[in-house]
């Protein structure tokens, strides 16, 4: 096992330069000889928390195995550009949830255009695109009228028209992502602009076109965190929602009222701290959350019960962990992680005049 990459993953009061490499290594145990990477050895994979904890990897240096972990949904891709929302233990020919999510699908061309910007391979581009490609078509066919992209298909092939703020939120940074992968290409895909235009004015001013998911504290953050509020819509929406989400010290409810923090949003909401330009809350929110490290693994445990002092589920997740490293990399400069995050290549002004 190589040694990863921890000088920027390095950042008081939440990883020194051994835990940093604890943590890395914990999530390449996880990770298969095949490349997939499940949410820990006999548990599911599912195709986005597949791809978050290979973007980590990246972020430390790892790069042929997160290649490997990109390697793996192109092979298993289904025939229509989409992939199931459950493998167990990442074995591709053992689904146990045969849905189709959108924004499972769609986030691989945030993980791919990562791993290009974090290595500079074209070839692997070139390779990928086709996936993506396939991937965002699939997306696409179910989007609405007003913009919103249908949540998913069940196992039996009916569509719902039905749209999370979370998952289009997702989407949203997924497809400005697919952009940038196809302008880098010299391929423009402007039936993809129109699309993430309407998609964001969707997310930005009509908040009925989806179902109301309020108590969830990724509806709270997600639109920032993807990219579609920005300035001072974003600052106003994260003010609106801190006394109700954040537990001082400890970290972020995942559903209010209930007394549960988890780590996974916790650190999506440092990181979209960070997109906002408030690293110092940033840092806050990530110390807070160190009483869920396991000191044994380096991994993170899912969740704490305050009420009960209860770690629930007691599970060491390889994208919790994958999260907190993404979101130490962007406060730790760590370049792709920060042009894929914060914006920079990303396309703007895709929302027409009309509906600005």
């Amino acid at each position: 096992m190589t040694t990863p990459r921890t000088d920027h993953l390095v950042l008081p009061g939440v990883l020194t330069a051994e835990q940093a490499t604890a943590t890395v290594r914990g999530v390449l145990a996880v990770q298969r000889e095949d490349g997939a990477i499940p949410w820990f050895r006999g548990h599911h994979l599912d195709p986005w928390d597949h791809t978050e904890a290979a973007m980590a990897l990246d972020a430390a240096g790892e790069h042929e195995a997160a290649e490997r972990a990109y390697e793996w949904l192109a092979r298993h891709q289904n025939a229509d550009g989409s992939w199931y929302a459950a493998y167990a233990d990442g074995a591709h020919d053992d689904v146990t949830d045969r849905s189709l999510e959108s924004n499972f699908v769609a986030y691989i061309a945030v993980g791919v255009w990562h791993h290009y910007l974090s290595t500079g391979d074209d070839t692997f581009l070139d390779r990928m695109w086709p996936v993506v490609y396939a991937a965002v078509e699939w997306v696409l066919r179910l989007q609405q009228p007003g913009g919103q992209i249908g949540w998913r298909v069940d196992a039996d092939g009916a569509a719902t028209g039905d749209a999370l703020l979370t998952g289009s939120s997702s989407i949203h940074h997924a497809l400005r992502c697919a952009l940038a992968i196809a302008e880098q290409r010299e391929e423009p895909q402007p039936d993809w602009e129109l699309a993430v235009g309407a998609l964001r004015h969707a997310i930005r001013r009509h908040p009925e076109r989806f179902l109301d998911k309020d108590r969830y504290s990724m509806d709270w953050y997600y639109p920032v965190l993807g990219g579609a509020l920005t300035g001072a819509e974003a600052k106003e929406r994260v003010e609106s929602g801190w006394d109700r989400f954040v537990v001082p010290g400890l970290g972020v409810r995942c559903v209010v009222p209930n007394p549960w923090v988890t780590g996974g949003e916790s650190c999506e909401l440092a990181l979209a701290l960070w997109v906002m330009g408030e690293s110092d809350r940033a840092l806050e929110i990530l110390q807070a959350v160190q009483h869920l490290r396991d000191a044994d693994s380096g991994l993170y445990w899912t969740g704490y019960v305050f009420d009960d002092d209860a770690i629930w589920p007691r599970e060491l997740t390889a994208w919790t962990a994958g999260s907190l490293l993404l979101a130490v990399a962007a406060l730790g400069g760590h370049d792709a992680t920060c042009a894929v995050f914060g914006g920079e290549r990303l396309p703007t002004g895709l929302t027409p005049d009309c509906c600005a």
